[in-house]
């Protein structure tokens, strides 16, 4: 392939579809009807989504509107993934890892022979108008988090190290200030502290300050509360994967301090669908 740059999350990108490809190389048929955390998704479904994510990318034409849309599709987004996941639940799963394959060595050929300049180009994403690079940091976390959901629903951890699960943990800790001081309202001088254990194990320490929520190095006291998890229970948590309530009820969160407060972040802690 020609490469036009070196930008770093190529190589993340790369190596994230890579892990896809070996977890789903190893499915019987029955793996891939499994249903996954996201409703109405299996995990052809999953893998699905990632293939028209990525040929929308390529700017290859976009499949005929679905003339009914189950029950799980809730907004425009949702029912143009569905138009593209839709048509492959008739597909053996091995047919539709094939094309998985072929889209991402299209897409990895077109990224590396790009101009660097593409990168720093401004435009629209999920997450606002950025920087092409910023985009495709968050094409990283998206797929690394329908990885961990075929996981999940697969019984086969993994990939829970390494640059693309870093870049993705990163990210979602990156959310926790908006998380306790809006979505929360954690009140003014509040101090919440999200310790993870496990693979990427770290510590987030988020103070209120001039009623937003701040990223802290170091607090003056105690935190006003704790939530202790294991980090596989936070992305699931921050991805909407599964609700405080049950996370409280399951006993994989444990929460100290404050325990009012930490339950109200616990609740809100699903910022992305």
């Amino acid at each position: 392939m020609t490469t036009g740059t070196e930008e770093p999350v190529i190589a993340i990108l790369a190596e994230e579809w890579e892990a896809i490809d070996t977890l789903a190389s190893g499915f019987g048929d029955p793996e891939w009807d499994l249903p996954t955390e996201c409703p109405g998704w299996t995990v052809r479904d999953a893998v699905s989504h990632l293939i028209g994510i990525e040929r929308t990318l390529l700017g290859d034409p976009s499949p005929p509107p679905l003339d009914v849309l189950p029950p799980h599709v809730g907004n425009e987004i949702g029912a143009r993934n569905e138009a593209w996941v839709a048509p492959r639940r008739s597909r053996p799963g091995p047919t539709v890892l094939e094309e998985f394959r072929a889209v991402m060595a299209r897409r990895l050929a077109d990224l590396r022979s790009s101009p660097p300049a593409r990168f720093d180009e401004v435009g629209p994403s999920p997450v606002g108008e950025v920087p092409y690079r910023e985009f495709m940091n968050v094409r990283v976390m998206d797929s690394w988090v329908h990885e961990q959901d075929i996981r999940v629903a697969t019984g086969r951890p993994g990939h829970d190290s390494g640059p693309a699960a870093q870049l993705s943990l990163d990210r979602l800790c990156s959310a926790m200030p908006f998380v306790v001081g809006k979505q929360a309202a954690a009140p003014e001088g509040a101090s919440v502290r999200f310790e993870l254990r496990g693979p990427l194990a770290r510590r987030i320490d988020v103070v209120v300050r001039d009623g937003r929520g701040k990223t802290a190095t170091s607090l003056d006291g105690p935190p006003t509360a704790v939530l202790d998890m294991e980090v596989e229970v936070f992305w699931r948590l921050a991805c909407g994967r599964v609700e405080g309530s049950a996370a409280r009820v399951a006993g994989l969160v444990n929460g100290e301090g404050d325990t009012e407060l930490a339950s109200r972040v616990l609740d809100a802690m699903s910022f992305m669908i």
